[in-house]
């Protein structure tokens, strides 16, 4: 990689903590623990990327969905996915499913918003569709 760092370039920082543990700092100066191994006592860094996906995509949703003036009062994403048994151990399959709750909520503003996240604004998605078959789907409901 080129030594020269521009506007594009991200950088991450990691020190080991011990125990099978290291303290994360991202370029924006946020600090996690991640951990591996049998000892696991932070998120590891697989379970990151599946973290990562759902923040990413997300985010997305609730943009696309807040500029289609829906009026969304919940929502939780699930990120399911399966892991190959040979090393290196990365997800063959990833199925993400959207939990959308509000009024009147109109199913093809979700469906659009996911739609464009998936196909054109997540970057974790594009990442992880580059190795995984990548599914998502939706769940809304109403509340009175």
């Amino acid at each position: 990689m080129n030594d020269r760092v521009n506007a594009e370039t991200k950088i991450a920082r990691l020190r080991y903590a011990g125990n099978e543990a290291f303290v994360a700092e991202s370029q924006s100066g946020h600090a996690m623990v991640t951990s591996f191994g049998q000892r696991s006592t932070a998120t590891s860094p697989m379970e990151l990327l599946l973290v990562a996906l759902g923040g990413c995509t997300g985010a997305d949703v609730v943009s696309i969905l807040e500029k289609k003036r829906q009026r969304v009062t919940g929502y939780e994403i699930e990120v399911r996915a399966v892991r190959r048994a040979e090393h290196p151990r990365i997800y063959t399959r990833i199925e993400v499913v959207h939990r959308v709750r509000g009024h009147s909520i109109d199913r093809k503003a979700v469906q659009h918003a996911i739609e464009l996240s998936e196909t054109k604004y997540c970057s974790v998605s594009a990442m992880l569709g580059a190795s995984a078959q990548l599914s998502m789907s939706y769940e809304v409901s109403d509340e009175e």
